[in-house]
């Protein structure tokens, strides 16, 4: 088996200021949990993965449910006002929300993620 060494950072990467977030909900609720997200201009877009199987220990069960995977794109700087509203929106107790800085992307897609997304206070 040959092994090659990977560089992960191209060397044009550049550090941005937007991310990706990613959000598990009920199927059936999915769309109305990113739609505010998008009106409000917490977020550019929300990517709908429509179902995927979660497989996780909840309350000392494993469990395992169908949800949406809801993949979002915005401003690092809007990551609180958007944890904020995504707990008003979710049915869960413990909604996930995972953020991972974009390190590089295509400028006018990341100009437009910018102008998408309101200016955070």
């Amino acid at each position: 088996m040959w092994l090659r060494r990977v560089n992960l950072m191209p060397m044009s990467a550049q550090q941005t200021d937007y991310v990706t977030v990613f959000i598990t909900a009920p199927v059936d609720q999915a769309e109305a949990i990113a739609r505010p997200l998008v009106d409000e201009q917490l977020v550019a877009c929300v990517n709908l993965v429509p179902e995927i199987r979660s497989i996780y220990r909840w309350k000392g069960e494993v469990c395992v449910d169908g949800e949406s995977l809801l993949v979002a794109k915005t401003r690092a700087s809007l990551v609180e006002p958007l944890r904020a509203r995504l707990v008003e929106l979710h049915p869960y107790d413990v909604p996930e929300l995972i953020a991972m800085p974009i390190i590089d992307g295509h400028a006018p897609y990341l100009d437009w993620i910018g102008e998408s997304t309101r200016e955070p206070k």
